[in-house]
């Protein structure tokens, strides 16, 4: 007999998140199936033969390839680094920050999205997790750090989580969400490229144009070229929204938390929000990794501590 109330829904929640872990693993392997189509089309069926025809149809069929490779290459690099990097977890240890001369925990901590004031001892923050005026997470039984959020799906708390994503089976959070951007920009550029690459042959479908190649490679590259126009079409707008979100240094999640306040202490300039995300170092803007140097200098980039504006700061604190 089913249970009521609370019973119910803590039940639905628990079947919808273990739902959404098998979706992630059917979603990789349409991710590769979708790849390995679009490889046997484009480099196997029609301009890898082509590269061998001579003058122009060689030379063009040289920069598909070469253009078509190196975004794959970059593409699932940052994919697998998504997949593969822990988004950034919470240690049982971890406490919040300690006032040593007033005995208090940083007030800024539970002031993310304006809220309410501490007024927490050190001993109510060590001791007291039961305060509501502290950023607790109670399904795991421990202080939240500043930006972090509780996933359901992975079971944990996730450093400046931005959402669980079902198509790289993992959450996307501070230590990885670097790697996901650059897997959204060469996913866009790849999709792209294929799509204006087999535009010629699409459009000879409904022509009287001549098309070489079997029934079955005509097919296959009908689909290539709809599946690979709908993902450039949903990505670019996927990735138009995560730039701006970048921009303004939030995430999905606190996007949705801050609409009704406009202040957001967490943003400090363009320029400065972007590195937050990408690093200080240029050379490896473009790449899934980031420099020796700036994992040093950036404690940003740990998940932990993030710069705020002090003139924001300022009056939080003058509200306590």
């Amino acid at each position: 007999m089913p249970k009521s109330g609370g019973g119910v829904m803590a039940w639905n929640v628990f079947r919808f998140c273990t739902a959404l872990r098998a979706l992630g693993s059917i979603m990789m392997v349409l991710v590769f199936g979708v790849i390995g189509l679009t490889y046997y089309v484009v480099v196997i069926a029609d301009y890898g033969p082509a590269l061998f025809h001579g003058g122009l149809d060689s030379l063009t069929s040289f920069i598909v390839l070469l253009l078509f490779h190196s975004l794959l290459v970059m593409l699932l690099w940052s994919y697998f680094a998504t997949v593969l990097t822990d988004p950034g977890g919470v240690p049982t240890s971890w406490r919040p920050s300690i006032d040593e001369e007033r005995g208090d925990a940083d007030p800024l901590i539970g002031l993310e999205h304006g809220g309410a004031n501490l007024g927490l001892n050190q001993s109510s923050v060590l001791g007291e997790p039961a305060n509501q005026r502290m950023r607790f997470c109670r399904k795991c039984n421990q202080f939240k750090p500043p930006r972090c959020h509780h996933c359901s799906v992975c079971g944990r708390c996730i450093l400046k989580m931005d959402h669980h994503c079902v198509w790289v089976v993992n959450c996307v959070g501070a230590l990885n969400y670097k790697y996901f951007l650059l897997f959204l920009v060469y996913t866009f550029l790849e999709t792209t490229v294929v799509t204006l690459s087999l535009l010629r042959l699409f459009i000879a479908f409904f022509t009287e144009g001549e098309i070489s190649g079997t029934p079955g490679t005509l097919v296959a590259t009908f689909i290539t070229f709809v599946l690979n126009l709908s993902f450039a079409l949903s990505v670019m707008g996927f990735l138009i929204m995560h730039i701006s979100l970048v921009l303004a240094n939030t995430t999905t999640i606190e996007a949705y938390e801050k609409k009704t306040d406009p202040k957001w202490r967490y943003d400090l300039g363009r320029k400065n929000n972007f590195e937050q995300v990408f690093g200080m170092d240029k050379r490896y803007w473009l790449i899934p990794a980031y420099s020796e140097d700036d994992l040093k200098r950036m404690t940003v980039l740990r998940g932990f501590e993030y710069p705020t504006r002090p003139d924001l700061d300022e009056l939080q604190l003058q509200q306590l």
